[in-house]
């Protein structure tokens, strides 16, 4: 595992898979929102399971962001100390400069995959934006049951202003945290929400559980693709 910070602020860490540049590339983000502490709480908790079991990643290069919006964190807040929601800022043209180094992130590293944690404050259970069908069914799906052990799933019709199936939104906001827009092929995209108003632990239960559970199904489904 090794770790670096841009300007002392945003740190990023990285597990290797066993076979050098053979891993499956996925991006995990979180606290892009700085009030969002679950997310976060969530990724250090998945940082110490890469370094304390690595031969469960053995296929994997995971790249761990904990704190994408730090002076948001500091002060308690959604938006960075500009006032800005940096989760509508990418690809937009945006000079933050927390969108601007996580930009060049993406762009450099070419994810296979991009995990965005969060919590709703407006929510009871938990649910996910994914894109395609085939995701929902082999990703995000099973990735709310296994967050269901611990917090219950939003089964509302509309979620977040935005219809969902079982809390499963396949539509989205403009400028979120994804990959550039010229990737090809488009990275997997999932971003998990936990509701804000639970307890803390409960939620980062729930995240944890879910992010293994999603690394755990594309693992197969990679295998399942690779056999056609």
């Amino acid at each position: 595992m090794d770790s670096r910070e841009q300007g002392g602020l945003i740190a990023k860490s990285v597990s290797r898979p066993v076979k050098t540049g053979h891993g499956i590339k996925i991006g995990i983000f979180a606290g892009i929102h700085g009030d969002e502490e679950a997310g976060t709480l969530a990724t250090h908790e998945l940082i110490a399971w890469a370094e304390e079991r690595p031969e469960e990643l053995h296929d994997y290069e995971l790249h761990f962001f904990p704190i994408c919006n730090p002076t948001g964190r500091t002060l308690g807040t959604r938006h960075s100390h500009s006032g800005l929601d940096l989760n509508r800022e990418f690809w937009r043209g945006s000079t933050e400069p927390e969108v601007v180094y996580l930009e060049g992130e993406l762009r450099c590293e070419s994810y296979d995959g991009i995990i965005s944690l969060h919590s709703d404050d407006t929510s009871d259970g938990c649910y996910g934006f994914v894109r395609g069908a085939l995701l929902s069914e082999h990703l995000l799906e099973p990735a709310l049951q296994a967050s269901s052990d611990f917090l219950p799933r939003n089964e509302a019709p509309i979620i977040d202003g935005f219809p969902a199936s079982r809390g499963i939104i396949k539509e989205g906001y403009l400028g979120i945290l994804s990959a550039p827009p010229e990737q090809r092929p488009h990275a997997l995209e999932i971003v998990f929400e936990t509701p804000a108003l639970a307890p803390m632990d409960a939620q980062v239960q729930a995240t944890v559980a879910a992010v293994k559970r999603i690394l755990a199904e594309y693992r197969e489904l990679q295998a399942y693709a690779a056999n056609l």
